[in-house]
């Protein structure tokens, strides 16, 4: 059984910072890419950012030059840094991985999500 727990999201101003980040645990082997995705009220799901084991990574075009991803191998965790929030940042924020579990089994999981709300 492999988990994805996001954290970090909340309340922030326009203009602000927020950190978010996703742990994953079970019965994992190894984790290639890691990223985040979003979901706002009424939208798709889109790509935020990914990630690979190398550390290549990818963002979709509204967040270049505002958001980072990074991740630490050692705590199979991914993160992501928000900064110069806007309100059409808004969304339900969710982790994903692309992993072999310990019976070799390439699949892919999500986490629950995590609330990201820009207001005044």
């Amino acid at each position: 059984q492999v988990q994805l727990v996001e954290s970090g999201g909340g309340l922030v101003q326009p203009g602000g910072s927020l950190r978010l980040s996703c742990a994953a645990s079970g019965n994992i082997f190894s984790i290639n890419s890691m990223g985040w995705y979003r979901q706002a009220p009424g939208r798709e799901r889109e790509l935020v950012a990914t990630i690979t084991i190398t550390s290549s990574t990818n963002y979709a075009d509204s967040v270049k030059g505002r958001f980072t991803i990074s991740r630490d191998n050692a705590k199979n965790t991914v993160y992501l840094q928000m900064n110069s929030l806007r309100p059409e940042d808004t969304a339900v924020y969710y982790c994903n991985a692309y992993l072999y579990d310990s019976n070799w089994n390439y699949m892919s999981y999500w986490g629950k999500g995590t609330l990201v709300t820009v207001s005044s």
